[in-house]
């Protein structure tokens, strides 16, 4: 190792070299620096690690340079976090770079590739998506040739030097232990910022975890603001050197516009040396109040519905289309459109028929194209209207891309695009995934996007992702970014901080499957336990990393602790110490009372409910109404997805400029007014058995203002408090649990009515002991957060999930893997629990194998369907036994002490929008036919039937593991009906 740096800055002939910082594991950080514009090195080095590599020729640790042959050779000169990277991969340590889109990480994986096959070693590149995989395979392929892939779909070459795969057939080959694994020196995984998915991120951070000390990773990332903490993780892990190369230098700088909606003109918000232009903001500003006095009635956006063959118009097309002929006209194109919603997409390419880009010659190249890509289907499939509508589009230079897109048009589209013969692309934001298919200009059709929860802005790291796309290298001087702004709640700071904000930090999503536990549980050399992978997840991790924070946080509480008052403290501390568990019993029973099953019939219009958020308490409200949140497949909230529409106190004023009014706590002297606020069932702190009348209209001012009256005067009429809803005499809850806690709270509730101190008329003295004991208990809380660690909660939900799996028969007492448990351990696409207890308790025996297929696909998540469509009956009665089961396999969970909702989850576990789709799929139906037959977009049926695919080969595989080979028979037969015309058609990139 070299000699020990020294802290300060050490210049380097180049200009534009790496700052390097050294940062062994967090016990003996050290730094050393120079002067950089475009990347920053670090690397986490276990404490005593000592390394052996040659200096005058690998470098050092801090400071790595390659000074050897070159494992591969570039037509260009690397970036200098490319160089550095490359030096990082020759010393045989694990990298981290995380750079823009269009920066050039691949060179830095082909480097890797190249690398194993000079020193006869195997390597593993690994993306999140099959539809990447496809992309890398063709590009790496052409690169290297002796290049495999393995998908859920398909298996190409699997004995190549070089496998490209998605993560979980690498998780899946880790916990079988594969030979292949002996051979692999490198594990590349591309887009690695993919952890913090909420499904599926779990899979990477398993694979990591699992993957012998001897393999080297290269992860590959957006830029992330806490790459670093990743690197520690994984030093901490595997006992190994990590580097982190960071770089947000952009090869192409971008220039940010916005445009008014409904207006004209583009403002240049943000300039190609990333400063704010506050001055052309407020102009922007100006043209909104303009156009509010042009015409007070502007009609809304024409909001996108029906197919494409629909078109669509309205004055949000109108703006799309005004846009991308200005681009044209200025010939900023290739400009890539981004929406958020796969019909808008296709409405507004729609919307630009009387526009034409490419030129005969380019025509006549679409079209030789686009007949030798449709070539690969079935003659019948070839005159769909999907692929039919396309091509007149497509010759004017003009496409869409989402995920609902037949795959053959879809990659057509990107092969069109990457040869120039796209100009103006309509896409969502998965386009900005992936391959670098950059374009000069990149628009925004809107700054919200709905989240499966609520409309909000996007965010700083989407927004790089998206606008990443714009300017391309050796191409484009600068790239454009246009964001369309029809709202003019968009202030000034939410724009500044979408366009220049930090790009996200990587948070672990970290969850325990029961697939995860049972392969754990089955693997024979006890390695890896389920508390291993607790222990060593990057959730750990960050949770352990977060503790002297919470140290230095506590001290700084016994300081102020140490100087509030103390006479008096033993009466007054006592007293403060009752409401406080009062408090957090009523919080526990608040939270049982509060699920939607309990509670809903109690929320009728006019009942009094005191709502609290975090530390702030609102005071008492009056319910207005409940609706239901459609939850559009993401997870299901604590609430249920209910909103519980309330009267709240408000400050004055809080709802002028039609922003959202603001709630405030009831202060004595101040005059508020009483707002409908929409309010989450957890938030009720307290059920008043009040209730009182609310008029029928509460637009005006008036008849809020009387409902604030009546609640003051109540108020004032029950000096100890509103009389609150038992929840066992009144709501006749018998839990034994809830009977407890109730019993519980009437006891504290006496023993603080008779306390000397409740009616003590010292306020002052009072507020202060308040104050003391609320510190004292956050000193508390604090304490015992440092002490439980996440570990426990871990411990806990998988002392519950081995109830569940003991409960039906998938381990034994001991924790033995019994036959049950071997089929579910072999399946991960759909709920193993409840596939496994349909193949045990005879669902699937009685059953063809059309049957079988339909009802297989209740396990795949697809679209939400708005069709209510009639099921035939010989799929009622599966369907039925179907989500029987589900509903048992909730309860067994509930009983366990699982948070599951029951009706939630078999909401969310069965899905029966595509079962009659595939059932006269699997009995020989043509595409034509059956996409009549639903809403569902075509992509989106052909996507679910290949993983429908892959579920039927992990069923097949399960039966055969234990046995049942009438199943095993079943399955394959089920699996084989499906795979046939453009359903399966090969990808245009293999």
């Amino acid at each position: 190792m070299e000699d020990s740096p020294t802290l300060g800055k050490r210049k380097t002939p180049e200009e534009d070299s790496c700052v390097n910082t050294e940062n062994p594991e967090r016990d003996s950080a050290k730094k050393r620096g120079s002067l950089s514009r475009s990347c920053i090195h670090e690397v986490a080095v276990p404490s005593g690690y000592a390394s052996t590599e040659d200096e005058s020729i690998y470098g050092t640790l801090s400071n790595p340079v390659f000074n050897g042959e070159m494992a591969k050779t570039y037509k260009f000169e690397l970036d200098p976090f490319q160089r550095v990277s490359v030096a990082c991969l020759e010393r045989n340590e694990s990298v981290l770079v995380s750079a823009h889109t269009s920066a050039g990480k691949t060179a830095v994986a082909e480097y890797a590739i190249a690398m194993a096959f000079r020193d006869k070693q195997r390597v593993i590149y690994t993306s999140p998506l099959k539809a990447l995989s496809n992309q890398k395979y063709r590009e790496l392929h052409q690169e290297f040739t002796d290049v495999g892939l393995m998908t859920g779909d398909v298996t190409l070459s699997p004995n190549a030097s070089c496998l490209v795969m998605t993560t979980e057939i690498l998780r899946g080959m880790l916990y079988r232990g594969s030979e292949v694994l002996k051979e692999v020196a490198w594990v590349i995984f591309d887009e690695i910022h993919y952890m913090k998915d909420r499904e599926r991120g779990v899979v990477w951070e398993e694979s990591i975890i699992f993957l012998p000390p001897a393999i080297k990773m290269v992860f590959l990332s957006a830029t992330m603001s806490n790459a670093t903490e990743f690197a520690e993780w994984i030093c901490h892990l595997h006992k190994q050197p990590c580097h982190v190369v960071y770089t947000d230098f952009r090869p192409t700088p971008l220039q940010h516009y916005a445009f008014p909606m409904g207006g004209s003109g583009l403002y240049l918000v943000v300039d190609e040396n990333e400063q704010f232009r506050e001055d052309n903001f407020v102009k922007l500003h100006d043209t909104f109040s303009k156009q509010k006095l042009g015409d007070g009635n502007r009609s809304e956006r024409g909001k996108a519905s029906g197919r494409m063959a629909k078109g669509g118009s309205g004055s949000g097309v109108s703006d799309i289309y005004k846009i991308v002929k200005m681009i044209m006209e200025r010939q900023f194109q290739p400009v890539i459109v981004f929406s958020f919603s796969r019909r808008e997409c296709e409405q507004h390419a729609m919307s630009m028929s009387k526009l034409d880009f490419n030129s005969q010659e380019e025509k006549d190249d679409v079209e030789q194209v686009f007949n030798s890509a449709v070539l690969c289907l079935n003659e019948e499939d070839r005159n769909l209207p999907a692929i039919e509508l396309m091509l007149p589009l497509l010759k004017r230079g003009i496409a869409v891309h989402h995920s609902g897109l037949l795959p053959v048009i879809k990659e057509l589209v990107e092969l069109l695009f990457q040869e120039g013969l796209v100009k103006a692309l309509f896409a969502t934001e998965t386009f900005a995934m992936g391959l670098n298919m950059p374009a000069k200009t990149v628009v925004f059709t809107a700054v919200k996007k709905w989240d499966g929860d609520s409309h909000r802005f996007i965010g700083s790291g989407e927004y790089i992702q998206m606008s990443g796309r714009a300017g391309r290298r050796g191409k484009d001087e600068r790239g454009i970014c246009i964001i369309m702004i029809d709202e003019q709640v968009m202030e000034m700071n939410t724009l500044r901080d979408m366009v220049l904000g930090k790009p996200a930090p990587l948070v672990s999503t970290f969850r325990l499957s029961y697939y995860s536990i049972l392969n754990l549980m089955s693997r024979a050399e006890g390695q890896f336990t389920a508390e291993h992978v607790i222990r060593n997840s990057f959730h750990q991790f960050q949770y352990e990393k977060a503790l002297p924070d919470m140290g230095k946080k506590v001290s700084k509480l016994e300081e102020e602790a140490a100087l509030l008052d103390a006479s008096g403290e033993a009466e007054v501390a006592e007293y403060h110490k009752l409401k406080l568990d009062l408090a957090q019993l009523e919080k526990k029973l608040m939270s049982e009372i509060t699920r939607p099953e309990r509670v809903l019939y109690y929320l009728g219009s006019g009942r009094l409910i005191k709502v609290r958020e975090g530390g702030t308490d609102w005071g008492w409200g009056v319910v207005v109404n409940v609706v239901k949140k459609p939850s559009a497949g993401s997870l299901p909230s604590r609430g249920g997805g209910y909103i519980v529409d309330t009267l709240l106190h408000c400050s004055p004023g809080s709802s002028e400029n039609g922003s959202r009014p603001k709630p405030c706590p009831p202060r004595p002297g101040e005059k508020g007014e009483m707002h409908v606020v929409p309010v989450q069932l957890p938030l009720i702190s307290a059920l008043s058995k009040i209730r009182i009348s609310v008029p029928p209209d509460l637009r005006p001012l008036e008849a809020r203002q009387s409902i604030l009256l009546a609640v003051q005067d109540l108020e004032s009429r029950f000096p100890q408090g509103l009389p609150k809803l038992n929840p066992v005499k009144d709501m006749k809850i018998e839990d034994h649990d809830i009977v407890e806690l109730v019993n519980q709270i009437e006891e504290l509730e006496n023993k603080l009515f008779v306390h000397p101190l409740h009616k003590s008329q010292d306020v002052n003295q009072n507020r202060c002991f308040q104050r003391k004991a609320e510190v004292n208990h956050e000193i508390q809380q604090l304490k015992s957060k440092m002490r439980e660690s996440q570990i426990q909660k871990f411990r806990d939900e998988l002392k519950n999930r081995s109830r569940v799996l003991k409960k039906l028969g998938h381990i034994d007492a001991d924790g033995v893997v019994q036959v049950k448990g071997r089929a579910a351990c072999l399946v991960d696409t759909g709920d193993e629990l409840l596939v496994t207890e349909l193949m045990f308790n005879g669902t699937f025996n009685d059953l063809d194998h059309h049957q079988v297929a339909a009802l297989a696909s209740c396990f795949i998540p697809v679209d939400k369907s708005t069709e209510q469509s009639q099921l035939r009956t010989e799929l009622t009665k599966p369907l039925q036994q179907l989500q029987e089961s589900a509903r048992k396999i909730a309860e067994i969970q509930h009983e366990c002490k699982l948070e599951v909702n029951v009706d939630e989850y078999v909401e969310s576990t069965v899905r029966p929008f595509l079962m009659d789709v595939i059932y006269c799929w699997s009995k020989g139906a043509s595409f034509a036919e059956v996409i009549q037959m639903t809403d569902i977009f075509e992509g989106s049926i052909i996507r679910s039937a290949r993983r429908l695919d892959e579920f039927l080969n992990q069923l097949r595989g399960a039966a055969q593991a234990v046995g049942e080979v009438n199943l095993e028979n079943k399955f394959a037969a089920a699996s084989e009906s499906l795979r046939r015309g453009i359903m399966f058609s090969n990808s245009l990139y293999l």
